[in-house]
This record gives structure tokens, C-alpha cells and sequence, in this order.
């Protein structure tokens, strides 16, 4: 499992490279053909939205997995042994108790209605499933990583719980 974890996160570090590298170049690219060129590009704006969407949405599931999120850990710092594993596994279990119904379930339903309706974005033309595709996607990650923590947890001694 934690050889599957590193190669996803592996992957999933290179689509936010890739992702942050297409944003730079498509907003130097809408600056020059304003105020350079004096013709602003029609699709920048657009692509530009949505790859943020992306970005932040795959940026947050990485994070995630990295237990580096923005967190109130003054109670479980105080916490050893068993008392702190079990904190952590709720804690875990709390956060795919949310990512389920709202970003796999949720944006999985509307991947599906805008791909049905066949919604396309103003500009680019493109279907508006691929764009929120990423918020289900990223939940699956968020419990992957989840559950990985589970698992962690649960193979490390008491004595090792406390960190």
C-alpha cells in the first residue's frame, strides 16, 4: 500500500507541476496579448479559471496526503497511546465521512448531469464534466490517502502514537 501511495503521489505531483506550468504560461500569455499585442486572447480567462479549479481541488487531495492540511492539533499533541490513535482514526473517519457525500457522490452527480445536459464552457467549448471531473476524482484520493492513514495508524506500536 505504501508503494501504491508513493507512485500516486508521485503522479499526482506532476499533474500539479504540469497544471501550474500551463497556468504560467497562459496568463503571460493573456498579459502579452493585451498589453503587448494590444488583442486580448478570447480563451485565456476561461482556461485559466478552470485549470485554478483544477489546481486547487488535486493541490488540496496532495495535501491531504501529505497530513500537511491546515489543522487545530493542540488536543491531539496533548494526547499518547491509544487515546491519540483512536483521535486520529476519527479524525480520519470524520474526514471521508464528508469527502464521500460531497466531493465523490456529489461531484460525481454533477459530472453526470452536466455531461448528460452536455454543458460546454462559453470560450473553449469544452464539456464542463471534464472540468468538475476533478472534484470526484480528488475525493477518491482524499479517502485513498485516508485510508492509507488508517492503516498507518493502526500498524504502529502505542509507543510510536504519541508523535
Amino acid at each position: 500500500m505504501i508503494e501504491l501511495k508513493k507512485k500516486i503521489d508521485r503522479m499526482v505531483s506532476v499533474m500539479l507541476i504540469v497544471i501550474l506550468g500551463v497556468m504560467v504560461i497562459n496568463v503571460t500569455w493573456q498579459v502579452l496579448s493585451r498589453y503587448v499585442f494590444q488583442s486580448p486572447s478570447s480563451y485565456t480567462d476561461e482556461l485559466s479559471r478552470y485549470l485554478l479549479v483544477w489546481l486547487g481541488m488535486l493541490g488540496a487531495a496532495y495535501v491531504a496526503g501529505k497530513n500537511e492540511h491546515l489543522a487545530i492539533d493542540l488536543y491531539p499533541q496533548k494526547l499518547y497511546g491509544a487515546p491519540k490513535r483512536r483521535l486520529m482514526i476519527f479524525i480520519s473517519l470524520v474526514i471521508v465521512a464528508f469527502v464521500l457525500p460531497v466531493m465523490v457522490l456529489g461531484g460525481g452527480n454533477l459530472v453526470y448531469i452536466t455531461y448528460v445536459l452536455g454543458q460546454k464552457s462559453a470560450t473553449l467549448g469544452l464539456p464542463l464534466a471534464y472540468v468538475y471531473a476533478m472534484i470526484p476524482i480528488s475525493g477518491l484520493l482524499v479517502i485513498f490517502y485516508q485510508i492509507v492513514e488508517i492503516k498507518n495508524i493502526l500498524s504502529q506500536p502505542l509507543t510510536q502514537t504519541n508523535q
